[in-house]
């Protein structure tokens, strides 16, 4: 009876400590509506307006959300992608002054031209006319080019100067390439808006260095974005069997992959035996087991004052959205949400009234918002 008591007592001590670190609260206070279904993986999300919405589809359309519905036809001029493994139609941003110049940002898996066993990450910049993309132009094309078709990163975002972050992950077979500053591969870039090289980047006096690395030492980095003042970027990465990341970007920093891990190879080997390294940064947080980060957004808005100021990270594996509560370099809290939809949730956004949107990562995929249930 004595030892009855003593395991049940440890298993409600356990359990309260869990509670203590996820704040896994019941989901009221919110609702769930649905924008859009019939999509086809939809990968990235950015707001025209409140009212109209696009989507880039991983098998290669960017689809067209208007007073809630989805217009059949898709926005014509987008260049051909490779939709394959994880390859496809990914990212996309537009231009902080897209309401006078019509420019949006894509990112994509592409074959190369010459050789169709190889591949790479390009970015293209376009401008948006009616139902048309047109004045297409490649802005960044990541290289040495590779025969694999996973982690491509592809997420991108404006910091407050002007320039374009993207996220070039580091073709999965490659990933000794993340420590060596002679290519793309594991590395957040950083460019102007027309692709040109900001003079100030950290490797642009670098014998060899590739002048568009921001930083180094990054696995497959899906979400990036920067907070309302945009004086912190937040960047989080897939780890492999555990050590997904959420790191704070800073110039030219080398953020340790794969010379420092917390998780394992899927075999189960050891990657590295290091956790930390002089010279490295450490995540702000990391996960282990994995929940497979998938997207970012930091919020804003006004219709959920008590999360203003939170990053919310969408999740493939736990099928969740992580609310992240930050103050400075610390993690405060960390609440999950959206898991009564039970799905893969592939992206996160903040709309511009407010609610968040959520992408499910299906072949029938739904655009959700989230709503304040009053």
């Amino acid at each position: 009876m004595k030892k009855y008591f003593m395991k049940k007592t440890l298993l409600t001590i356990v359990c309260l400590i869990c509670f203590g670190i996820y704040a896994n609260h019941h989901e009221k206070g919110y609702k769930f509506e649905t924008l859009a279904e019939g999509l086809s993986f939809p990968w990235g999300i950015a707001f025209l307006s409140n009212d109209e919405i696009l989507v880039t589809e991983k098998t290669g359309q960017l689809r067209l959300i208007k007073n809630g519905e989805l217009l059949e036809e898709p926005i014509s001029g987008v260049p051909e992608s490779l939709f394959k493994g994880q390859g496809g139609l990914e990212g996309i941003v537009l231009h902080p002054d897209f309401v006078n110049n019509k420019y949006l940002y894509l990112a994509f898996s592409e074959t190369d031209e010459d050789n169709i066993k190889l591949n790479t990450l390009r970015v293209v910049r376009g401008q948006l006319e009616g139902h048309k993309l047109s004045n297409v132009k490649t802005i960044f094309r990541a290289s040495p080019l590779r025969k694999t078709v996973q982690h491509y990163g592809a997420k991108m975002v404006f910091l407050k100067d002007g320039t374009l972050l993207i996220t070039s992950g580091e073709g999965f077979s490659y990933r000794e390439e993340a420590q060596k500053l002679n290519n793309h591969f594991g590395k957040v870039i950083r460019v102007n808006d027309d692709g040109s090289i900001p003079a100030d980047n950290p490797f642009v006096s670098t014998p060899e260095a590739k002048p568009e690395i921001w930083s180094y030492g990054h696995r497959n980095p899906q979400g990036i974005v920067i907070n309302s003042d945009g004086s912190v970027v937040y960047e989080h990465e897939h780890g492999p069997r555990g050590g997904d990341e959420l790191n704070i970007i800073k110039k030219g920093n080398n953020y340790g992959w794969p010379a420092i891990t917390y998780g394992i190879d899927y075999s189960g080997a050891l990657i590295s035996p290091f956790k930390k390294k002089e010279g490295t940064e450490q995540p702000i947080k990391y996960w282990v087991p994995s929940i497979a980060p998938s997207g970012m957004t930091f919020y804003d808005g006004d219709l959920f004052p008590e999360w203003k100021g939170s990053l919310f990270i969408s999740a493939l594996v736990s099928r969740d959205v992580r609310r992240i509560s930050v103050d400075g370099n610390k993690i405060v809290e960390e609440e999950i949400l959206f898991s009564s939809l039970d799905q893969r949730i592939r992206n996160v956004v903040s709309a511009p009234d407010g609610s968040l949107v959520l992408a499910t990562d299906s072949n029938k995929g739904k655009l959700i918002r989230v709503v304040p249930n009053n």
